[in-house]
């Protein structure tokens, strides 16, 4: 998107906005670029969903009952 100055100066927050998200937002004078509106650091908007594939693995013991005292902690009892 090509933004005259004036333009970006009256739309400067939707701009930025359009820069988090990965669009190239050029900003001229006239008829020339001048500027490239770029966000610094990509913004993460949640987890990706399996991105941790492979790092992480279950054995069997995981699906085994908890002992009872443990349980009851899980529960709401003890101290």
């Amino acid at each position: 998107m090509i933004f005259t100055v004036h333009q970006a100066k009256t739309q400067l927050s939707k701009l930025i906005a359009s820069a988090l998200d990965g669009e190239e937002v050029v900003i001229a004078r006239g008829d020339k670029p001048v500027v490239k509106l770029t966000a610094l650091e990509p913004v993460r908007k949640g987890p990706v969903f399996g991105s941790m594939k492979g790092q992480i693995a279950l054995t069997d013991a995981f699906f085994e009952p908890l002992p009872d005292e443990e349980l009851a902690l899980w529960n709401g009892g003890g101290d």
